[in-house]
């Protein structure tokens, strides 16, 4: 089904069906012409025997009077021609009495004018009829049945459809190839796209032979990847060296503090470098949060590193470990994992992910209340909680980077654990979200919603 609705939403897809489209309106439109213009046709011959005819009827008339005419009449009735379509006359008086021919009612057709027009015969038939005044007592009318164009016609329409199936088959077949042939090619820049490794580079390289738009477009997609790569290994590399040049110094600092309270009895002295040694831990720990959610951020869709890890196995021993801090702790602790939940991933950023929200949970919940994670198959990892959840206001900052929220007074923390949360989550192609609730916090970690 997933498959049904990529081909449907495929632009190549809908050139091939527009050209089908386009290719049987345009079938349909010949036959459309081509049926018009033979009954057209039809009409205008018709209407060119019934002048002739009727002109000659007149000159018989001209020459040799009533008489002549009614038995030419006789005449033309009694030896109908095979080939033509039959004739047919009604010589009638002022009153539109017949004197002569095979019709015997007139006609609403004006004979003054010598008007044109359908003309019912008494079997039912349509003829084509032209009237004209021969005298002020005497009329002429002539008449000619329309020819049986209906099996003409069927073979017409027969011949157009089956002409119009080729047609479209052929625009679809030639069209499908050609569109299974370019949506190869943009595949291989969509792959390599979402997973830009050597692989998928390799890929686009291989495919730019063919010399036209969608090989430049290749091309320069594979260009620009690569100079992301580039770029993002770059920055990676200077990040960790601007990284150990902060922690350095920071940890070459907090060495000497440690000799400092080892050298100072002075309680006083001694508190204050206790607090500038935890305000020192605290700058390493928000730095290395920093480079974390960076380096995830910068690893969002690069598959370079994902392995299968057993998501159940990985929720069950962190849960154990908790299980014992919650107990010291006076809180409440449950576990509801199923088994055999697998996802592609680094262990390491989901251990990270999981024990943040788990920290979260411990840290903001008082003694006595109770948290509960929980993994269902999708994956669907919930961490939930009984405490003073998040405000309605601080709901939309929360998973921002130092977007702690107001009502949590005296805890420490830079606001960067959710943050981190987010960005992993993400490199995972998860998705993180805070789900309403009556009481405490539920945090609900899914696959990517699809725009």
């Amino acid at each position: 089904m997933a498959r049904l609705v990529e081909i449907h939403r495929s632009i190549f897809t809908q050139i091939v069906a527009w050209a089908i489209l386009i290719a049987a309106m345009i079938t349909f439109g010949l036959w459309l012409l081509t049926d018009t213009t033979i009954q057209r046709t039809n009409r205008l011959a018709l209407e060119r025997a019934v002048d002739v005819d009727l002109a000659g009827m007149v000159d018989i008339f001209a020459s040799g009077g009533a008489v002549e005419l009614s038995n030419r009449i006789n005449d033309r009735l009694a030896l109908q021609p095979r080939d033509a379509n039959p004739a047919h006359y009604l010589l009638a008086d002022a009153r539109g009495a017949p004197l002569a021919g095979d019709l015997r009612a007139w006609p609403g057709l004006h004979a003054s004018v010598s008007e044109t027009g359908d003309v019912t015969l008494p079997d039912g038939q349509r003829a084509l009829g032209r009237a004209t005044q021969l005298g002020p007592d005497l009329r002429l009318l002539v008449a000619h049945e329309y020819r049986d164009l209906g099996l003409l016609l069927r073979q017409v329409a027969l011949a157009f459809l089956a002409g119009g199936l080729l047609a479209v088959g052929a625009v679809a077949l030639a069209g499908w190839f050609a569109a299974r042939r370019l949506a190869g090619r943009i595949e291989r820049i969509n792959a390599a796209f979402r997973h830009p490794d050597d692989a998928a580079l390799a890929q686009l390289a291989k495919g730019s032979k063919d010399r036209d738009e969608i090989d430049e477009l290749t091309r320069h997609s594979g260009d620009a990847l690569a100079r992301l790569r580039r770029l993002a290994s770059a920055q990676r590399e200077t990040t960790d060296q601007v990284a150990h040049e902060m922690r350095t110094p920071l940890m070459h600092l907090d060495n000497r503090l440690v000799r400092a309270l080892a050298a100072t009895p002075d309680g006083e002295t001694s508190a204050r470098i206790v607090d500038a040694r935890l305000e020192i831990r605290g700058i390493i720990r928000m730095l290395e949060s920093l480079l974390d959610i960076a380096a995830s951020q910068a690893r969002r869709g690069d598959r370079h590193g994902l392995a299968p890890v057993d998501l159940s196995l990985l929720a069950e021993r962190l849960g154990e470990l908790y299980a014992d801090s919650a107990e010291e702790s006076g809180h409440g602790f449950e576990l509801a994992i199923t088994p055999g939940v697998v996802v592609e991933g680094e262990e390491m950023q989901l251990t990270r992910l999981i024990t943040n929200l788990l920290d979260n949970a411990f840290k903001f919940v008082p003694p006595g209340g109770n948290v509960r994670l929980e993994l269902e198959k999708g994956p669907r990892l919930t961490v939930r909680d009984d405490g003073p959840g998040v405000p309605a206001e601080e709901r939309e900052r929360i998973f921002e980077k130092f977007g702690r929220a107001a009502n949590r007074d005296g805890q420490n923390g830079a606001g960067l654990g959710l943050a981190l949360c987010k960005a992993i989550a993400e490199r995972h192609h998860l998705e993180i979200t805070l789900a309403p609730t009556e009481k405490g916090a539920c945090f609900t970690i899914a696959p990517e919603s699809k725009p």
